[in-house]
């Protein structure tokens, strides 16, 4: 077995250079662009603008302020108790993906309708959609089991006119399933986006929520506030994050052409091992661990590809190429 890829190391400034967030947040402008946000922005013990982020209907109103100030989305919501992403991470990831995909274009990032991606586990807040086809023009299909995300997330993409031919949504059928049952025969995507359940139980994911309140020093007895919430298929799935990247792994495997690059975030480093050796046994031709930051929080996500340097070239010619 060859040796497994390093992870290469992230760049020195936390957030990618094409991310709208680096640096503090401009308050004075977001209030402008979103004035809802106000009532939530207080003086922090530094001396500077911030809102309280143990609040869950702080970070929304956060949220929706970055998400209209930077993305053009007039309106955004998600019904309470589900996953409210922090979106200067989020952004981090399509700029990574992007940077794949140029990496094969001759530097060039492909832009535009014609690239398309699949965002598999969408949620409620649809945010990689509205992310990649802000900066890019891509076009988006999401995937989702729950049924109540997907309704949602369309209702995200019903009051932002612009959206409608931009992203469409799909619900998974079988939860035990990925890619079947969402890749239609002949569908081609150019790169797949996934935030996978990192628990993998709910009362693992329950003692997780209270870690995680207890650091923000606002545990409130046996029930924390979930400040940026989750349901069950986004916080935990049998077997965790490990065996939900190793069933994206084997059903990749039997799309290898519907796809240029496979993506998934990965939470945990220990997971790492298990999935390359994963990916060098169903065959992947290349493989890349990406490192991204977000202030103390280090991340990553892991792609392979299964198409050969001349297939590689086929498909930029025939769907990156001058039209």
């Amino acid at each position: 077995m060859p040796p497994l890829p390093s992870e290469r190391p992230a760049s020195k400034d936390p957030l990618h250079p094409r991310n709208r967030h680096r640096g503090r947040y401009d308050f004075p402008q977001l209030m402008k662009s979103s004035p809802a946000l106000a009532a939530f922005v207080r003086i922090n013990p530094f001396g500077d603008q911030s809102v309280d982020f143990a609040n869950p209907a702080a970070v929304k109103a956060l949220n929706q302020a970055l998400l209209r100030h930077f993305y053009g989305v007039d309106c955004w919501d998600i019904p309470a108790g589900y996953l409210c992403p922090p979106i200067p991470g989020r952004a981090d990831y399509v700029h990574y993906v992007a940077d794949l995909l140029a990496a094969r274009n001759g530097g060039v990032v492909p832009r535009g309708p014609g690239v398309r991606v699949l965002d598999v586990g969408v949620g409620a807040n649809c945010i990689y959609p509205l992310i990649g086809h802000y900066e890019y023009g891509w076009r988006f299909v999401g995937s989702d089991v729950d049924a109540g995300a997907l309704r949602a997330a369309q209702q995200i993409v019903a009051a932002n006119g612009v959206l409608a031919d931009a992203i469409a949504l799909r619900q998974q059928p079988d939860a035990r399933r990925v890619f079947d049952g969402i890749i239609r025969p002949g569908e081609v995507f150019d790169a797949t986006l996934c935030n996978p359940p990192f628990h993998a139980s709910a009362a693992e994911a329950a003692a997780g929520t209270q870690r995680k309140a207890a650091n923000l020093g606002t545990a409130r007895g046996a029930q924390p506030a979930l400040n940026f919430g989750g349901q069950n298929t986004e916080l935990w799935a049998p077997g965790g994050e490990a065996a939900f990247v190793r069933r994206l792994v084997l059903e990749s495997q039997q799309w290898p052409a519907a796809c240029f690059w496979y993506t998934t975030l990965v939470s945990k480093k220990e997971t790492l091992p298990g999935l390359h050796r994963a990916l060098h046994q169903a065959g992947a031709r290349e493989v890349q661990t990406i490192a991204m930051a977000q202030g103390q929080k280090k991340s990553r996500f892991v792609a392979w590809t299964f198409l050969t340097p001349a297939q590689q070239a086929a498909w930029r010619q025939a769907r990156w190429g001058p039209k």
